[in-house]
């Protein structure tokens, strides 16, 4: 149905569940001895690995199909690649964490966010202290251990591996890419007020790149086709659909922090705008205000108390003005660039119309 993200390929989702699975035994296993509250911790950390679209596993799996079967139509996945997949739904668990924790958000995926259910936690167990205090500092090393597990799940993967060089760069940009554009983000939200207006749409555009395009999909789907073995003419394919794509991706996701049904996307409806998100959304919105409505707008970003009838004047305000419109015409012209990408590459058919489905998934969704 339209707007709705179909439910993940059943073999993709379960086989990356049951490597999770083996690592979180292991982990939980060689941790017995740290103690009660480090199981808890533990069980944390296990906790935000629940639920989600597994959307960058998605897209690692079907890199390595397009060029995989492309060579042998017979190939079969193996640990290799079900471990990486898994790895990447790691990392993307520390990446939400920390973002939590940075946009102050309460909730996550309809349920409170890692730094909410530590402090909820502390209170519960009658601890002395800030407990809110203690789930910041908390959710902060949570994330910093999901990230060490997804380092270690990556080495399993790439224990013997022909292409463990190639891959292991990837991923290591892949890492740097997505904290910095974390970084250009947060800065956005103060740089802003100093920065030429004429420039913000650019700004937000390369925060989008670095924090989502590559990481959300481009970097998934060379990670995956990284461990067929891809040549660099199948690389550059798939980078030069995934970015447009992962552009498209991250788009649509500005469009439902601001537009979206919380009850679809579990995030109180304008939390980018409480947040103070300098999306493109927002500089397209900027461009079209006079002096005094772009003073209002800007005052009113960012603002945590919102109330729903001053979120539903800053959509009606961005709508106004066009910007939606625009943005909807950026997801169609990148979702566009990214399906020409695919026409005459050297990859299997079949996983290029799993590719193309993915795509609509990703850019036609509402959570």
């Amino acid at each position: 149905m339209l707007g709705v993200v179909p439910s993940p390929t059943p073999s993709v989702a379960e086989a990356v569940a049951a490597r999770l699975d083996l690592f979180l035994d292991r982990m939980r296993a060689e941790s017995a001895e740290y103690g009660e509250d480090a199981a808890a911790f533990l069980a944390a950390a296990a906790d935000t690995l629940s639920g989600g679209k597994r959307l960058r596993a998605r897209f690692c799996h079907a890199g390595w199909r397009a060029v995989a079967r492309f060579r042998d139509r017979r190939a079969v996945e193996d640990d290799h690649l079900w471990d990486a997949c898994a790895a990447l739904e790691i990392f993307q668990s520390a990446a939400l964490v920390h973002d939590d924790l940075i946009d102050n958000s309460d909730t996550r995926r309809g349920r409170p966010a890692a730094h909410r259910a530590l402090e909820s936690s502390h209170r519960a167990a009658g601890w002395w202290g800030d407990a809110a205090a203690f789930g910041r500092a908390g959710s902060v090393l949570l994330g910093d251990l999901l990230v060490a597990w997804s380092d270690d799940l990556l080495e399993s993967a790439l224990d013997g591996h022909a292409e463990a060089r190639t891959v292991r760069a990837e991923y290591a940009r892949m890492r740097r890419d997505v904290t910095t554009g974390q970084f250009l983000d947060i800065a956005e939200e103060s740089a802003w007020s100093v920065s030429d207006d004429r420039e913000h749409a650019e700004r937000a555009l390369r925060v989008a790149s670095l924090k989502s395009a590559r990481y959300s999909i481009e970097q998934p789907l060379v990670l995956g086709a990284s461990l067929a073995g891809a040549d660099a003419d199948q690389t550059r394919a798939l980078r030069r659909f995934g970015h447009p794509l992962g552009l498209a991706f991250q788009l649509r996701d500005d469009v439902l922090g601001v537009f979206g049904d919380a009850a679809v996307t579990g995030k109180p409806a304008g939390d980018d705008l409480r947040e103070g998100k300098r999306t493109v959304l927002i500089a397209f919105t900027r461009e079209r205000l006079d002096t005094s409505a772009r003073r209002v707008l800007d005052e009113m970003l960012g603002d945590p108390d919102l109330s729903a009838s001053q979120v539903s004047f800053l959509q009606e305000t961005i709508a106004g003005t066009g910007a939606l419109d625009r943005v909807e015409t950026m997801i169609a012209d990148y979702a566009r660039d990214a399906d020409r990408a695919l026409t005459g590459a050297r990859l299997d058919d079949a996983a290029v119309g799993e590719l193309r489905d993915l795509a609509r998934a990703a850019t036609v969704r509402s959570s």
